[in-house]
């Protein structure tokens, strides 16, 4: 027991800022005996007036991955199931004043809040996050986080939706709907709605995410068109290898991190390319920020920092 818990504080040290005993302890308190305590910290939060930084983009870091099942970084099955150990990592990532604010579910965003690191941050609630990785009904992606009217409510920027598309899946049809659900009441409310629309295939009983342009500029088409009004729709999609495929859209578009691919300097490079297309704002990376390889999550921010920089 001893050396488990040595080797966690020393990931914690690696990570950066730590949250102290004391503040953890206070924490867990709240959450057992203060429930009220977060509608107050929503209340407290000071909101930008902007999305986009005054560069004209938005960098954020996701952590909605625990809510659909997706807990293992590379080698650790088990990296995203620390919650502590999540919460300083995103800490860290936060307090780098390049990372404009944070997608999350309810959970993460209201520890973070309740922390205090929320304030004038950009933040974007995950809304649909039933479609369990890895389980049967995986493509039919139920809405079981925030919802358009409690992203109001809480006076969040926006809510980001996953869609992957599957035309041998006929989970994708009320994935679509709800989606396009979605799209129209953020909408109304003047609230950004940030579409993630991925096509996938079945290979072999697993699903692949197809990257070739003709899929993509099909999926970036699909998800356009959602919802009664464009005028809040982002499009969240994966770095391209062919970046003419944006051409197919006018929307503003971030660039997802994906699967970390080990190395982190490859990460950065086709990003890179990505992002100099004009209709690409920025970058939303989770896991490949949170989890680098060497464990050094500010060097990891910092790097993506000057790479987003670098493109405008």
């Amino acid at each position: 027991m001893r050396g488990r818990h040595a080797h966690r504080r020393r990931d914690r040290e690696d990570a950066g800022e730590l949250i102290t005993d004391e503040q953890w302890a206070e924490l867990l308190r709240v959450r057992a005996t203060d429930p009220d305590a977060v509608r107050r910290a929503y209340d407290r939060r000071e909101r930008r007036t902007s999305v986009l930084s005054e560069r004209g983009t938005l960098f954020l870091v996701a952590a909605d991955h625990p809510a659909r099942g997706m807990v293992g970084v590379g080698p650790d099955p088990l990296a995203m199931a620390d919650r502590r150990r999540l919460l300083e990592r995103l800490l860290v990532a936060l307090a780098d004043p390049a990372v404009d604010g944070v997608l999350g579910t309810p959970d993460v965003v209201e520890e973070l809040l309740l922390l205090g690191a929320l304030h004038d941050k950009v933040v974007l609630g995950s809304m649909n996050r039933g479609g369990l990785a890895g389980a049967d009904w995986e493509i039919d992606d139920r809405f079981t986080a925030y919802t358009a009217r409690s992203i109001v409510d809480c006076g969040l920027d926006g809510g980001k939706m996953l869609l992957r598309i599957v035309d041998s899946d006929a989970g994708t049809a009320p994935t679509l709907e709800s989606c396009a659900r979605a799209v129209s009441e953020l909408a109304s409310a003047g609230r950004l709605a940030l579409v993630e629309p991925l096509p996938y295939a079945r290979e072999g009983g697993t699903l692949a995410l197809r990257r070739d342009a003709a899929s993509l500029a099909r999926a970036i088409g699909i998800a356009s068109g959602l919802g009664a009004t464009s005028a809040y729709t982002w499009l969240k999609l994966p770095s391209v290898r062919e970046p003419a495929v944006l051409d197919a859209t006018t929307l503003p578009v971030v660039v997802l991190g994906g699967v970390p691919a080990g190395d982190y300097a490859a990460d950065l490079e086709q990003w890179g390319t990505t992002l100099r297309h004009p209709v690409v704002r920025g970058l939303v990376v989770g896991r490949s920020l949170l989890y680098p390889p060497d464990g050094d999550v500010a060097a990891a921010v910092a790097a993506a920092a000057r790479v987003l920089e670098k493109s405008r």
